[in-house]
């Protein structure tokens, strides 16, 4: 699962010294760390995007909001990985909000920072960014994502063109794996499809909110896509997962992809793009059959 040894592992030998440099260089003029949660590149065409920001139980939460320029929509809230909200993640919004979906990227940090801190993985690990998540980080356990997730989705209920009638998604990567599974348990009602990429920490044996034991709060069809790096370090995982979806009679695919930790992050130094077109293609499947 993702930790720290594994962005670790990625900094001395997934990417070069060339390569970290030439990336490092790139994220400094992409002005990270903004404290914004808009873009600065143009909008695609057919789509609205904007920086919001709203209220919370624990404060005011910032985020993206990507959606077509017209009609009503079924609502996705995107839980970034440990990096947060960039330019990565937007893009992985704007090209679901072109299959017709009005996308929210979420700061799950937003009780301590605003938007951008990272322009990308090797500005977050040019630039301490374990030391500098870590007590941000330490925040978000079951409880606090839980009430997060009640607060999201009763704002996106409010907005225009997002469909009420059709059910919700949720979609994480990395650390944003198990926010997907706790969201869906917090707003049964309305959260009917959530998907893990790469997720850290589906199974904790000792934690009684791992989001294994919640399934039966979860009324929602789940995409469980496991890293083969991930499943090779901890391979009862995905079976301790689907055991318990079985039996809490959730519909639940847990499959293990070509790819290692990271796969499906274009700023990732695990980025696969066949592998991630894989996800994506799965992703808008589950979509399409759980948010009718």
């Amino acid at each position: 699962m993702c930790d720290e040894s594994k962005l670790a592992e990625w900094a001395r030998a997934t990417v070069s010294r060339r390569q970290f440099g030439a990336l490092t260089g790139a994220a400094a003029l992409a002005a990270c760390a903004s404290g914004e949660s808009e873009s600065l590149a143009q909008p695609l065409p057919g789509l609205k995007e904007r920086g919001v920001n709203f209220e919370t139980a624990d404060g005011r939460m910032d985020g993206f909001l990507v959606q077509p320029e017209s009609g009503t929509h079924p609502a996705v809230i995107l839980w970034p990985d440990i990096a947060g909200i960039r330019e990565a993640k937007r893009n992985i919004a704007r090209k679901l909000a072109g299959a017709g979906y009005a996308v929210l990227v979420v700061n799950p940090y937003y009780r301590d920072v605003t938007g951008e801190q990272f322009a990308d993985f090797a500005a977050f690990i040019a630039q301490g960014g374990f030391q500098k998540v870590g007590p941000w980080r330490g925040k978000l356990n079951a409880e606090t994502i839980m009430r997060d997730a009640k607060a999201i989705t009763d704002w996106l209920d409010r907005q225009e063109g997002v469909d009420q009638a059709r059910g919700i998604g949720t979609q994480g990567y990395c650390m944003g794996g198990p926010f997907t599974v706790w969201s869906a348990a917090a707003v049964p009602s309305r959260i009917k499809a959530a998907a893990s990429f790469h997720g850290g920490g589906l199974v904790r044996a000792d934690a009684p909110m791992s989001p294994h034991k919640v399934l039966g709060e979860v009324d929602a069809a789940l995409l469980i896509a496991v890293a083969q790096d991930d499943d090779a370090k901890d391979p009862a995982d995905k079976t301790t997962f689907a055991e318990a979806a079985k039996a809490a009679d959730v519909d639940a695919i847990v499959t293990v992809y070509p790819g290692n930790h990271g796969w499906m992050v274009s700023d990732s130094p695990a980025y696969d793009a066949t592998a991630a077109a894989r996800g994506e293609a799965d992703l808008k499947a589950l979509y399409a059959r759980a948010l009718a």
